[in-house]
Formats: structure tokens, C-alpha cells, sequence
């Protein structure tokens, strides 16, 4: 079973989505047959690489919501993402354009430190207030998967894997991908935002049973067997 999940290093619910997906995966019985692969999302490409102001600025400078409004959306994720064990700091946030930090997680995935590369990212962005954009931090979590500091700083002074992350943006909009997380099961299967626990594990239950359905070895309509009624 293939998984590819598109999201944003920027993108609180995206974090949260992850935990609550890799909660449902690590129940299910066929979790050692499931390849997972990070797709990368921009909610907004237009900002620059760093941005002069707060999380709460942003929001409401940019994004037209009011002070208050946004007071209540962190508490809201907060409550949400205790019960998955992120804790939000978003008063320590440092805003800034994502493309950076998406070229570092291409570079970590074909090294095969994708997932890692993910949680380290979402952790340094919303729990340790870090600037994902800058190249030594970016180098300090490179350095702490085992990936060659050399490596992350001439990806960075490059153009290495830009070609990548726009692939992954443009293959979300062909797929209708407006929001993020969203997560595609065997390119049959779509589901929108942070859902549930819950769902997360029903359609992966539903995913591998249409993929693997049983197929009874028996030919005779007439074998002995017991139902509800009786044998």
C-alpha cells in the first residue's frame, strides 16, 4: 500500500495530522507493507524567506484575521494536539517562505531520512520556534539524522530539488489538492485535513481489504459449515 501525504512545513494541522495518521498506522495489523512518501504543499509561496513580524501578524496582517479570531484558532489546536504530543509555541514562531525547508526534506528523502527529516522539521517550526528557512539550522537537523552538513549547504546555495517541490505542487493541484493535510491511498483513496484516529485506521482497513480481497478455496456451493441459524 502506497500513502503520499501533501503538506506544509507551515501548516500547524499538518503536524497534527501526522501524528494522528502515524497513531492509526502503528494498529494496523499491515503497517510493514505500507510505504509512506511526504509530498510538498505551499500555502503561500508569495512570502519572503523571512518575514518581519509575529505568527499573530502574519495572520492578521496577510490573512485578514482578526487578532482574536486567530487567539481562538491556537487554542483550538492546541487542545487538539495534546492529545498526539505536540506542543505549539506559536508566539515563538518565525514566519517565512517554506520552499527552502521543502528542498531540505527532498534532499533527507533520497537519503531515506523522509519521515524523520518531516517530524524534525514540524518540531523545530512550531515546538522550538527555529527558523526553517535559515541554512544552519537546517544544517543543525540535517546533522542530527545523520546527513552531511556539506550536503544540506550546497542543496541550499543551489537549486537542488526546486525542480521537485514544484513537481509535488503541481501534481496536487492535478489532483484537486487545495488544502492541507491530504493524504491519497493507492491513488484511490483521498482524505482532507487532520481527520480522527478513527478514520484514519477505517480507510486503511478498507484500502487493503479492496486490495487484497479473499478468495475462497472452496468450489463446492454445498460444504458443511455453521451460521447463525444453526449447523
Amino acid at each position: 500500500m502506497h500513502i503520499e501525504i501533501w503538506s506544509d512545513v507551515k501548516c500547524p494541522w499538518c503536524f497534527v495530522g501526522k501524528r494522528r495518521f502515524e497513531k492509526a498506522l502503528a494498529d494496523f495489523p499491515h503497517r510493514d507493507s505500507v510505504e509512506v512518501t511526504w509530498k510538498s504543499f505551499q500555502l503561500d509561496p508569495t512570502l519572503p524567506e523571512h518575514y518581519d513580524g509575529t505568527e499573530q501578524q502574519y495572520l492578521s496582517e496577510r490573512k485578514g484575521i482578526a487578532p482574536e479570531q486567530v487567539r481562538q484558532m491556537w487554542n483550538q489546536l492546541t487542545t487538539s494536539a495534546a492529545d498526539v504530543g505536540v506542543n505549539f509555541d506559536f508566539d515563538s514562531v518565525v514566519v517565512g517562505n517554506s520552499f527552502p525547508a521543502h528542498r531540505f526534506l527532498h534532499l533527507a528523502k533520497s537519503l531515506g531520512h523522509g519521515n524523520k527529516a518531516k517530524e524534525a522539521i514540524l518540531s523545530a517550526h512550531f515546538e522550538q520556534g527555529l527558523n526553517t528557512s535559515d541554512t544552519d539550522v537546517l544544517v543543525k537537523l540535517g546533522n542530527d539524522l545523520g546527513i552531511d552538513e556539506q550536503s544540506v549547504r550546497d542543496t541550499m546555495a543551489g537549486d537542488r530539488f526546486a525542480d521537485d517541490v514544484r513537481r509535488d505542487i503541481n501534481e496536487a493541484q492535478t489532483l484537486g489538492v487545495s488544502g492541507v493535510p491530504f493524504f491519497v491511498i493507492d491513488r484511490k483513496y483521498g482524505i482532507s485535513g487532520a481527520q480522527p484516529v478513527e478514520l484514519f485506521r477505517q480507510a486503511l482497513d478498507q484500502a487493503w481489504q479492496e486490495a487484497h480481497p479473499l478468495i475462497p478455496v472452496s468450489t463446492s456451493a454445498d460444504g458443511e459449515a455453521c451460521g447463525p441459524d444453526g449447523c
